[in-house]
């Protein structure tokens, strides 16, 4: 066992690593606080992935019988319980990673390493924060290569190379060196140097930088990893759709077909971005398996959330959820038990932002909950817009049956599971809503 007191005299060039030992010493009110609830998260989750998996119906929902086979709805239920035992075992291996490395004194032992370099605290906090990413996306690479060449692949869903999949990770590394990095800087700068009112300055920047982001990500960021190119001319797809877009004066120049077949046969549909740069993506999987009349339809949803203003009103409350969450972190990071729970005797901006998180994340899985509503309640919103505007509004049922067979859905997910998880109501509820609204509509 290392003792603090020999921290100071640490250098990394004489090979004296401090040894992790298992001690819980350090524990003290708020450690246990964030104990607790990180555990009961997990027994949420756990229960709610649980009853999920129990309430699989092997009985055919009567509005699908004419979709499904017996051996493809039994296949469904299959991929339902494969992924379901993957996630949670990931869950638990996770939750044992994280208590193994509090407890053995990671926290500490990582912060005696990146100190140990005699930096200033800004390239010391790069060096705290980018470990822990490091060790964690290093955990994870195991996860996401079975999830994608054994589930994906059994279930044939699964069109990633080898590749690609080690070009998609060297590029998202690339991309958190030259955006993340710069973020973190700017952020540990602010919070070091502005005093008491330094949250709000970082506030301002974050903000700007999201706005940015959002401007700049359809034209340079997804193009990283996909290619985009426009329907041609004289495409009928091309030429019904903006026809729509006309009819409801939505200000629409072009629509772009996105690669997705790249990586997976599962398809999907997107509307991002704002000003010059606002567009409609439609995977090319998407195009393969659906009418004209369907695509349509999918894009008239997607026209009702900016329509109804659902990117506006979810970018107005991310800022007012990142004004507070940084508010109430100007507050937490002050205090020493903060750093005391997790083994650190000193006191720094990088770690408290790091510990402030595992202190935040009942919150987080609250706001989470209500996050997921407010979306399956903007989907239901977007759904009746297409109806009342799409030139064949009965066909966007038709797609998302479609959808649902060849993504293997499922078709009956319990009610916790749904609250806690779905940013989209389940199938059955989706279709039972817009029956409602073809029976009134004239």
């Amino acid at each position: 066992m290392f003792k603090y007191d020999d921290w100071p005299n640490f250098r990394i060039n004489e090979g004296q690593f401090p040894k992790l030992t298992f001690k819980n010493s350090f524990m003290n009110a708020i450690g246990w606080f964030i104990l607790v609830a990180v555990l009961i998260a997990h027994v949420i989750d756990t229960l709610a992935e649980w009853l999920n998996m129990r309430a699989a119906d092997t009985v055919l929902p009567p509005a699908l019988v004419h979709l499904y086979d017996e051996e493809a709805y039994e296949k469904a239920q299959t991929y339902l319980k494969s992924n379901t035992r993957f996630g949670m075992f990931k869950r638990v291996l996770d939750l044992v990673a994280l208590l193994l490395f509090w407890f053995l004194g990671g926290f500490g032992w990582l912060d005696v390493v990146a100190r140990s370099f005699g930096w200033g605290e800004i390239a010391t906090g790069l060096l705290f924060v980018g470990g822990l990413v490091l060790l964690n996306g290093v955990m994870g690479l195991p996860f996401g290569w079975y999830h994608t060449f054994v589930i994906e692949e059994r279930f044939g869903f699964n069109k990633t190379t080898p590749k690609t999949f080690w070009m998609d990770r060297i590029k998202a590394l690339v991309l958190g060196l030259l955006i993340g990095v710069p973020v973190l800087v700017l952020v540990l700068w602010l919070l070091g140097k502005m005093g008491e009112s330094a949250w709000l300055y970082v506030w301002g920047a974050i903000t700007l930088i999201s706005l940015a982001l959002q401007y700049i990500a359809p034209t340079w960021i997804m193009p990283f990893f996909n290619t985009f190119k426009p329907l041609q001319a004289n495409d009928p797809l091309r030429q019904a759709v903006l026809s729509y877009a006309h009819n409801v004066s939505f200000p629409l120049t072009n629509i772009l077909v996105m690669d997705g077949s790249r990586r997976s046969s599962k398809a999907n549909a997107f509307f991002t971005g704002f000003g010059k740069n606002r567009r409609i993506a439609l995977f090319d999987t998407l195009i393969a398996d659906h009418t004209i009349p369907e695509l349509t339809a999918i894009v008239a949803h997607e026209v009702g959330h900016y329509k109804h203003r659902h990117l506006l009103k979810g970018m107005i409350t991310g800022i007012l959820q990142t004004g507070a969450y940084l508010f109430v972190l100007s507050l937490c990071i002050k205090l020493p038990g903060l750093y005391a729970a997790f083994g650190l005797e000193q006191q720094s901006v990088y770690a408290g932002l790091v510990f402030f998180g595992l202190l935040f994340s009942p919150i987080e899985f609250l706001l989470g909950m209500l996050s997921n509503y407010f979306s399956r309640k903007h989907e239901f919103e977007a759904d009746a817009y297409a109806l009342e505007t799409a030139p064949e509004p009965e066909a966007l049922g038709e797609a998302l049956k479609k959808m649902s067979v060849k993504h293997l859905t499922n078709l009956n997910p319990h009610p916790l599971f749904v609250f806690l998880n779905h940013s989209h109501p389940p199938l059955l509820q989706r279709l039972a809503a817009m029956e409602r609204i073809l029976l009134v509509k004239p």
